[in-house]
């Protein structure tokens, strides 16, 4: 093959790049749904107490951290076929997974087992959701091996993705808003029918919840379709055909003793912890603490249309200063922002802080899927002769951020509970709006600085980047 072909094979057209997008935004749909609205869902729809909650949302988040690197060693036992290595695992637990996160949102006529019924349909939905991102994170890989195509295509992807959270934040917060305003807070001098149709308003809220779901499994069923119909995996281009097979194991410590790898995967999991907590706690917060209640599902929808307007900008930045820098000025916006709103909780500041805050919600999302190939690629040039590791760095980067995201959702949780959380009261006691300040605020920037620390070790700049890609280019 000449180099001009050569080339033109790694060229990845626009339709190629939409398909791939749109294969993601249904994951971040249901993720932007659960992460937003299911903390509150389980607290005041089912209405399990805060314990309960807590440990739904560890367990289930632990389930899902541990399911990714055994989804991983599966892939990496997994043999080619038509379609390709990663494209049937994505395809074949799309419509299981479409029934599980059904039933996540779905009450039980029985009350004594909920608890039982949410753990086990969240780790089941945790585990088909991992079977689809890991090889769908993974097939950045094999989609070209030009940096600047991969990075085309990442940003594609991240645009979808984040359309997919805007998508599901408006189908859920939209649909849900107005039978959580009509279940919480009843006008004071509710007369006696009032109080006598409250079981109707329940009735309301669960249905409205179930609709929701349908929509978000009918959303996931399309996306995947097409890009199954759009995307073309490829088999490793970057390995010689004298390649010799690792085992899973091998290829575990290979991966673990990359440097690069563990300072991206340490850095990027303290900041996922914090806009997990800023996620899972905000619908709460603008309900107990900031009475905005009313505004809650547009504040988020003004995040997220932020950040979809904002992808394009950080990957202009990206390209022009270098992602590293790029990581640094996106992620840091956010923290001065949710302090402010923190301390001065009305309706013109929130949506000021929206804006803002969603120019860092992008950076979270486009910045550690962007590096991440380029690890792969340092990675490869230390290993040239190793073939089938993809999938050990996707699913252990999944993981580990997921595990400590599992933690951090479960210890906020209680925290409430400790606090006095009242399950489906319309007012929280004085102690419950505190600690819903210092997840919304304080926590969420200790973890922000915390995480930025670390970055500054990651070794990969931008000439480090360059000289990996000639050495790539050699190897081919």
């Amino acid at each position: 093959m000449t180099e001009s072909s050569m080339h033109l094979g790694q060229k990845l057209t626009l339709c190629s790049k939409l398909c791939f997008a749109i294969g993601g935004a249904p994951k971040e749909v249901a993720a932007s749904a659960t992460a937003f609205f299911l903390q509150i869902y389980l607290l005041d729809v089912a209405q399990i107490n805060a314990f309960q909650a807590s440990m739904v949302l560890f367990i289930g988040k632990a389930w899902g951290a541990v399911s990714d690197p055994v989804v991983g060693f599966l892939i990496t036992k997994s043999r080619w076929t038509k379609i390709g290595r990663l494209m049937p695992w994505m395809v074949g637990c799309t419509p299981f997974l479409v029934v599980s996160y059904f039933y996540l949102w779905f009450v039980p006529p029985f009350i004594s087992g909920r608890f039982f019924w949410y753990l086990g349909f969240y780790c089941l939905y945790q585990t088909l959701i991992t079977c689809f991102h890991v090889p769908y994170s993974a097939l950045t890989m094999f989609l070209s091996t030009d940096q600047k195509e991969r990075d085309s295509a990442t940003a594609y992807r991240m645009t979808m993705e984040v359309l997919g959270t805007l998508v599901g934040a408006a189908i859920q917060g939209q649909i849900v808003a107005s039978a959580h305003t009509l279940k919480h807070c009843p006008p004071h001098n509710m007369s006696a029918s009032y109080l006598g149709n409250s079981s109707g308003a329940e009735i309301v809220t669960r249905l409205v919840y179930m609709i929701a779901a349908g929509v978000v499994g009918g959303v996931f069923l399309v996306c995947t379709l097409v890009m199954f119909l759009g995307v073309k995996e490829r088999d490793d281009p970057y390995t010689p055909r004298t390649e010799k097979q690792i085992s899973f194991h091998q290829g575990f410590i290979l991966v673990m003793r990359h440097g690069p790898y563990l300072t991206l995967t340490a850095a990027f999991l303290f900041i996922t912890v914090a806009i997990q907590l800023v996620q899972s706690n905000f619908v709460l917060f603008c309900t107990y603490a900031a009475d905005l209640r009313d505004h809650f599902q547009n504040i988020v929808l003004t995040i997220l249309v932020s950040a979809v307007i904002s992808i394009p900008l950080w990957q202009w930045f990206l390209q022009r200063f270098g992602k590293k820098t790029a990581a640094f000025c996106g992620i840091t916006w956010i923290m001065p922002f949710t302090m402010m709103l923190v301390f001065i909780p009305n309706v013109v500041v929130a949506y000021v802080v929206a804006v803002s805050s969603g120019l860092s919600v992008a950076a979270s999302l486009l910045l550690p899927w962007s590096m991440l190939p380029d690890v792969v690629d340092d990675f490869r040039l230390a290993n040239p002769y190793c073939k089938g590791h993809e999938a050990i760095f996707y699913s252990f980067y999944v993981f580990f951020t997921k595990f400590a995201a599992g933690i951090s959702l479960g210890v906020s949780t209680l925290c409430l509970e400790f606090a006095g959380y009242d399950t489906g009261a319309c007012k929280q006691p004085a102690p419950v709006v505190y600690t819903l300040k210092l997840l919304i605020g304080a926590a969420p920037v200790a973890f922000i600085v915390t995480g930025l620390m670390i970055l500054l070790l990651y070794p990969i700049t931008e000439d480090v980047r360059l000289r990996n890609r000639l050495c790539l280019d050699e190897l081919r």
